[in-house]
């Protein structure tokens, strides 16, 4: 959440900058603002709301400056409005700070310096910083003195340095003075933090799509470090002050992967580009059967053999998929595994210990409470696997290995391909831990994988389902209350279309086991609700066409999901008909429909659908 961009260069930064936070805007914003050093002044612009109300701002009162800074911000402290908008500066506007984060010890900061006489102008915990910075440099100086101007940018980056020896809590942020003219001060903890390197110039964003239209070559800053941007590269510190030798990696995403594709959304791209997602994430990991794992992460298929316990962590669209691969994972490895929503475990007594695995699994890689979790899990001896969608993220750098999930980048905060990706991953761990552990052989680990490899056929197949899919959401987009339903492998996916669902189109809408409806649910139904069945064919099919004529008598509206020949849905109006899928792989292609279902009922509803409100699409903090 919150979007981060900085420059330093000979360009005028502030188009820049504008550009770089349009391309942040799928992470989720309530405001935005930029900052810049220029002629021995700071100047900045401010708007609450989209990135639209910050352009005129800027066409009335345009910003200078080669050095700046910019930030969209998603409220977590005070309301959204243009005073708690970022940048925010000390008292004598001479500093500007972005930050994203929560400074968990800022009242009693904040308490401190209003003692002393400081005053404050917004509600929010980020200007205790730009005060604290203002407040070393006042110590760092000999009283009554101006600083050199050679002098200034070590003084900077000292007074960040100290400051932030005082703060406790997550950030990534950026700080420029005004009198250091040419310098950016940048650091993180447990937040998102990367530096472009460009010729001639440098970048700064909380992610790589900011920047990638200028440069490739990318840093990632690890908790606890520093970065002094200038124009001719970046020198790296630890928050001791010490030198931090850091290489930059190459980007492989070309800019295209980020555009709609001409896509009405980015969500319906996304939905479309599942297929890929697919292909791209089990490439290279399906043959030979015998070290794919050593191979592709490190991770010696042997550890399987001991592990006692496996552990699954992970928040939303990720907790779903986890689910599901707890049930490959006990059907077909045989290994205890328990699934737990990362906020969760992190605050129980937890029985994870040295014999366990845990499988965190997460599209950004940043989410706070997985974090938070993983490391609980390393302090009690656990291994750690991450499945992840993000190179160099702070996940797959706290994990022992990673298996990363080929999506590129998902704009659409609504997670569609990457969930698609997740659920592959852990098809393709799950053959292989089975046949690291014995519990199949040779010629079923093959077979496994030929039904996973017809899979991205089978989801083009759900994707030409869209026109009929577009008739149902015009049929039932003013309804305010959905129903899902399914069982074994597809009750996690009956949970995955009501989160869809809810989060794009505003809808109330829950997922249950079907097994479920007598003990609850039931009570609901009536007339004017719509119940989506998904009734494809499986081992349990019979018991959940049970629990479909239990609706169907009290009247519900129904939807089903079924497989091609399979089933006799006559007095149902509204059919979805998929290709035959082997039942534990049926999750992948079933959640595809039921996402465009979710997609066209925002869109006639007239919703954000990229951007839905209250939502982020990286959840930075707890």
């Amino acid at each position: 959440m919150c979007g981060i961009v900085g420059y330093v260069g000979p360009r005028d930064a502030a188009p820049l900058l504008m550009e770089g936070l349009k391309r942040l805007e799928y992470r989720g914003y309530d405001s935005a603002g930029l900052a810049s050093a220029v002629d021995g002044r700071l100047e900045r612009r401010r708007a609450p709301g989209k990135l639209s109300n910050l352009e005129k701002v800027l066409k009335e009162n345009p910003l200078a400056g080669s050095v700046a800074l910019g930030h969209t911000r998603w409220a977590t402290h005070g309301k959204p409005s243009e005073e708690n908008a970022h940048p925010h500066t000390d008292a004598s506007g001479t500093i500007a700070v972005i930050h994203n984060g929560i400074i968990e010890n800022y009242l009693e900061i904040k308490d401190r310096l209003a003692a002393a006489g400081t005053k404050f102008q917004s509600e929010t915990d980020t200007e205790v910083i730009a005060h604290l910075v203002a407040e070393k440099i006042a110590q760092l100086q000999p009283p009554g003195s101006a600083p050199k101007p050679d002098l200034t940018e070590p003084l900077l980056f000292e007074a960040v340095r100290r400051a932030l020896a005082e703060v406790k809590g997550a950030y990534a942020l950026a700080v420029i003075w005004s009198k250091a003219p040419n310098v950016i001060i940048a650091a993180k903890t447990a937040s998102p933090l990367i530096i472009g390197l460009g010729d001639g110039e440098t970048f700064l964003a909380s992610d790589i799509p900011a920047f990638l239209a200028h440069t490739r070559k990318a840093v990632f800053l690890e908790d606890g470090e520093m970065a002094v941007l200038k124009r001719d590269g970046v020198t790296f510190f630890n928050l001791k002050g010490q030198r931090v030798e850091k290489a930059p990696v190459t980007i492989s995403w070309d800019r295209t992967m980020a555009e709609k594709s001409g896509y009405r959304h980015f969500m319906l791209k996304e939905i479309n580009e599942q297929p890929m997602s697919c292909e791209d994430t089990m490439r290279g990991r399906l043959l030979p059967l015998k070290g794919v794992l050593e191979r592709d992460c490190g991770m010696d298929a042997d550890l399987l053999k001991k592990v006692r316990t496996i552990h699954m962590i992970a928040c939303g669209t990720a907790y779903h998929a986890c689910l599901v691969g707890a049930y490959w994972l006990e059907t077909l490895a045989a290994v205890p595994t328990r699934v737990e929503t990362a906020s969760e475990c992190r605050y129980r007594e937890t029985t994870i210990g040295p014999d366990d695995l845990v499988i965190a699994v997460s599209q950004s890689g940043e989410t706070a409470d997985t974090l938070a979790a993983v490391k609980l899990a390393k302090d009690k001896g656990a291994k750690v696997l991450a499945v992840c969608n993000t190179v160099g993220s702070a996940l797959t750098r706290a994990a022992d290995w990673t298996l990363y999930t080929h999506c590129g980048p998902e704009l659409g905060v609504a997670s569609t391909k990457a969930f698609i990706g997740q659920l592959t991953a852990l098809a393709v761990l799950t053959v292989h831990a089975a046949m690291g552990r014995g519990t199949m052989d040779e010629a079923k680990g093959r077979a496994f994988l030929e039904d996973l490899v017809r899979v991205p056929g089978e989801i083009r197949a759900a994707l030409k389902l869209d026109k009929q899919v577009q008739a149902i959401a015009r049929k039932f987009a003013k309804k305010e209350h959905f129903l899902f339903i399914g069982r074994y492998v597809n009750y996690p996916i009956a949970l995955e279309a009501a989160l869809k669902l809810k989060e794009i189109s505003y809808i109330h809408a829950e997922g249950y086991a079907a097994g479920e409806l007598k003990h609850g649910p039931i009570a609901l139904i009536d007339t004017e609700m719509p119940v989506v069945v998904i009734a494809t064919k499986s081992r349990v099919l019979e018991k959940t066409l049970s629990s479909l004529e239990e609706v169907k008598a009290r009247g519900a509206q129904l939807i089903v999901v079924a497989t091609e020949g399979v089933g006799d849905f006559k007095d149902v109006e509204h059919v979805l008909r998929l290709p035959p899928v082997p039942e534990l792989l049926s999750p992948i292609v079933n959640i595809v429909p039921l996402q465009l279902l979710a997609y066209h009922i925002a869109d006639l509803r007239g919703c954000d659908v990229d951007q839905p409100r209250n939502l982020a699409k990286s959840v930075t903090v707890e």
